[in-house]
């Protein structure tokens, strides 16, 4: 089987951590923003990370040529071309606008340039999806709070609201009254939890945020409880396993729990996270995952089953794209 013919969502991608070096170096270099490495080799060369918030730290550096409309739909553009060479249908991109206005970007301008971008991807490639507008957890409940009010006007361009950002001593309740107002607005609501966070974490996400998606998760499977109770539900878990052995929250890709939760029964998609700086993006995930676990076919193509069952698209767009996979399975 061909897995990039098989169609597939991509529900877990921060739009920020596909930009590659040498897109920083030249949007550094369009606007005027200085830079502490002196080369492409030098930047790719810190790529080395010893937990979540080692990577935090070089993220944010890098955002800061993030500058203008333009910035943001050529960054997403160069995103949905690889992920349509991997067999991407759909699309649910994260982006970190608090990161971005504390840059001196409006908000308006970052929407701007990522709606730009979902647009002719939807109308070049056949990507469909949308953008989930994420709050960075380590920035309080209130600086939430501000960003939603801002965000109201360009709720049409919103899919939903997230949870991100430095993980541990940052739990979801929190964040209680935020997402019960998103929740109110119309948007759906995601969340971080689970990656570096205790399982309590997950529990939180799901009885105090009512979260549909629990991005990361994978400290689910220390609490049996928590994990016969997500297979129940079918409540959905976007795993990164690329990501989760840079940033050691697993030791190997072989430690990984992808297995595990899959005999559990629970609905798990594969996904890449920041792709520019966890070493693939969605298809490297895939071929790693299919080399270490030995997934066959049939795994394969359930593990695309699940992320579009998982994924915010239209009925319409989950019974054509789920057709199309078990087109694949015959």
């Amino acid at each position: 089987m061909e897995l990039v013919r098989v169609p597939k969502a991509e529900l877990h991608l921060h739009v920020e951590g596909t930009l590659e070096p040498e897109m920083v170096f030249e949007l550094a270099r369009r606007n005027a923003v200085p830079l502490p490495w002196d080369s492409v080799a030098e930047l790719r060369g810190r790529y080395q990370f010893t937990s979540l918030q080692s990577f935090l730290d070089l993220y944010y550096q890098c955002m800061t040529v993030l500058r203008t409309q333009e910035d943001f739909a050529q960054l997403a553009w160069a995103y949905y071309q690889r992920a349509a060479a991997d067999g991407v249908a759909h699309a649910e991109l994260f982006f970190d606008p608090q990161v971005h206005v504390r840059n001196g970007v409006p908000l308006a301008e970052v929407i701007a340039g990522l709606t730009e971008a979902a647009s002719r991807a939807a109308l070049e490639l056949g990507i469909t999806g949308g953008l989930i507008m994420c709050f960075l957890r380590d920035l309080g409940a209130d600086a939430a709070a501000e960003l939603l009010a801002a965000a109201e006007p360009y709720l049409g361009q919103l899919l939903g609201v997230g949870l991100d950002s430095a993980e541990v001593g940052h739990p979801p309740s929190e964040f209680i009254a935020v997402f019960a107002r998103a929740r109110e607005l119309g948007l759906h609501v995601v969340a971080h939890a689970g990656e570096e966070g205790e399982p309590d974490y997950v529990w939180q996400a799901l009885d105090l945020l009512h979260a549909e998606r629990i991005d990361h998760g994978i400290r689910s499977v220390e609490d049996g409880t928590l994990l016969a109770a997500l297979a129940a539900r079918q409540i959905p878990l976007t795993l990164c396993p690329l990501s989760n052995v840079r940033l050691q929250a697993v030791d190997t890709l072989a430690a990984h729990p992808l297995p595990a939760l899959l005999d559990a029964g629970v609905l798990v998609s594969v996904n890449s996270d920041d792709p520019a700086y966890f070493g693939g993006y969605l298809g490297a995930n895939f071929a790693a995952v299919t080399a270490e676990f030995g997934l066959d076919d049939a795994q394969l193509l359930q593990l695309c089953r699940n992320s579009v069952t998982a994924s915010f698209a239209t009925a319409e767009r989950k019974t054509e794209l789920l057709a199309l996979i078990n087109e694949e399975a015959t």
